[in-house]
């Protein structure tokens, strides 16, 4: 016996959820455990580097599990020709239409909806590893500060080193939109947000201030060359964890990663803050034109 788990993660044209995939991987786990030999199928342009259904020779196997989704449409059905050879079985499917030849096709379903006998659906978060969350606070352009402004190309090396780590990354915008649910409506919810992050990465001023304030440790990068105000501030609070737009890249932002989820970062966060100076100043100021 010899099987291969697909699923619509496995399509060239299909699409990968958290759901379907973690339903695959159980279905590989839970015969792995009782000692049927699998392997997976994933689509070239979710896992490039893993086997994918072109790569696989439907001879070499005795069945084909069809785990999670729809058993719908003409992908779903054209599995059933390539793989004619194999019994086929679909687990954790929604039946949409019984009559379906990408239904018809398998000579066992084992139903999450739409069947006489329903089961619970397989994907499982027990089955996930736990990651760092960072929140991703990026500065909009700033035509204040003109030729100066780096943003375009700081950013552009942030994508890149964001897209290589193992972390649940949460874009996060400190503008407040009272009509709209995609964005905070008060400070209370971003920093709500903020308090429940492990990092903040962001090349915005207000990103560095409240994460450091709330006690998050923020790596900073500063989009205006030269620095501006987010090298001021970050001088202010004390908070070390800062880049120039010229010294930005990826060995750098992985040394601070790495410094932001050691035990250092708690000990620099409970030093950072800076001081009141600032309200005392204008207290005083506001004193001295009412005594004049």
């Amino acid at each position: 016996m010899r099987v291969l788990v697909t699923g619509w993660p496995s399509f060239l044209h299909g699409e990968a959820t958290a759901g379907d995939v973690l339903s695959m991987c159980r279905v590989c786990d839970a015969l792995g455990e009782w000692g049927i030999p699998c392997e997976t199928a994933w689509s070239p342009r979710f896992l490039p580097s893993e086997r994918s259904l072109d790569d696989v020779d439907p001879a070499v196997y005795t069945h084909l599990v069809f785990a999670c989704g729809p058993v719908t449409g003409d992908q779903v059905a054209a599995l059933h020709e390539r793989f004619a050879r194999c019994y086929r079985i679909a687990v954790g499917v929604s039946v949409v239409n019984p009559a379906d030849p990408a239904a018809v096709g398998f000579h066992r379903i084992l139903p999450r909806d739409g069947g006489a006998a329903c089961h619970a659906d397989l994907a499982d978060p027990a089955d996930t590893t736990p990651v760092p969350v960072a929140g991703v606070v990026l500065a909009p352009s700033q035509r204040e500060y003109g030729a100066r402004g780096s943003h375009d190309r700081v950013h552009a090396v942030l994508d890149d080193w964001l897209s290589t780590l193992n972390a649940a990354l949460l874009p996060l915008d400190t503008r407040l939109d009272t009509t709209d649910w995609q964005h905070h409506a008060t400070p209370d919810q971003f920093t709500a947000v903020l308090r429940r992050l492990d990092v903040v990465v962001t090349t915005r001023m207000h990103g560095l201030v409240l994460a450091v304030r709330s006690g998050v440790p923020a790596i900073t990068v500063d989009p205006i060359d030269g620095g501006g105000k987010v090298t001021a501030q970050a001088a202010a609070l004390r908070w070390p964890a800062v880049l120039g737009a010229d010294e930005v890249n990826a060995e750098r932002l992985d040394t601070w990663w790495r410094w932001c989820l050691s035990g250092e970062a708690p000990e620099a966060l409970r030093t950072a803050g800076g001081d009141t100076r600032l309200l005392e100043s204008l207290c005083g100021a506001l004193r001295l034109e009412l005594a004049a």
